[in-house]
Order: structure tokens, then C-alpha cells, then sequence
């Protein structure tokens, strides 16, 4: 399993941002994917994640503002980031967690997102 995360970058408070994320070695329809993010001195904490089935959940400070999406046919999952806030500064991290291979956390490389103000 490998993915590969892409799309970070520095943007302005309100602005926005395209996470991309691609899986290989994978069934990639039947997983869940997951975005998380780690800011300086913090914990890492889920952002957004979907299911294979499409069910969605996100944490509470980026409801209304951040979409998860994924397309199967290109192995690919996505987070679109909107009005972002200098607080959205962090590491993002994409993610899958599945029975289908061992139950273990397997995690990108990570892509720096920067919100000045």
C-alpha cells in the first residue's frame, strides 16, 4: 500500500486549497480514506474522512468549509479546502485504515498547507 499526497501549499486567510492523494497497491473502491493533520507543538487529529460506501465525517472546526470526495476510478481522494483560516495551518496527512490489509494505519508523505493571515 502507498499513497501519495500532493496540492499543499502557502495561501492567504480565506483562500483556497486542493488536497490530492492517490493510492497504489490497493482495491482502492473498497477502503476508507482519511485526511488528518498535525500543526506545530499538536497532536495529530482526523480531519475529514469517507468510507468505500461514500459515508463522510469531518471534525467540527471544518464543517462547512473543507469536502472530502474520492474517485475510484483513479484511485484518488481529495480535500478541498475553502476559507481557510491561519489555525488550518498544518501537515496533512492522507490515510487508510482497512481489515483488507492487516487493520494497519498507512499514511502519505504529507503536504505543508500555510494560511497567512
Amino acid at each position: 500500500v502507498q499513497l501519495q499526497a500532493s496540492g499543499g501549499g502557502l495561501v492567504q486567510a480565506g483562500g483556497s486549497l486542493r488536497l490530492s492523494c492517490v493510492a497504489s497497491g490497493v482495491i482502492f473502491k473498497l477502503i476508507p480514506m482519511a485526511w488528518y493533520r498535525q500543526a506545530p507543538g499538536k497532536q495529530r487529529e482526523l480531519v475529514a474522512a469517507i468510507t468505500g460506501g461514500g459515508s463522510i465525517n469531518y471534525v467540527d472546526s471544518v464543517k462547512g468549509r473543507f469536502t472530502i470526495s474520492r474517485d475510484n476510478a483513479k484511485n484518488t481522494v481529495y480535500l478541498q479546502m475553502d476559507s481557510l483560516k491561519p489555525e488550518d495551518t498544518a501537515v496533512y496527512y492522507c490515510n487508510t485504515r482497512s481489515r483488507l490489509y492487516a487493520g494497519v494505519d498507512y499514511w502519505g508523505q504529507g503536504t505543508q498547507v500555510t494560511v497567512s493571515s
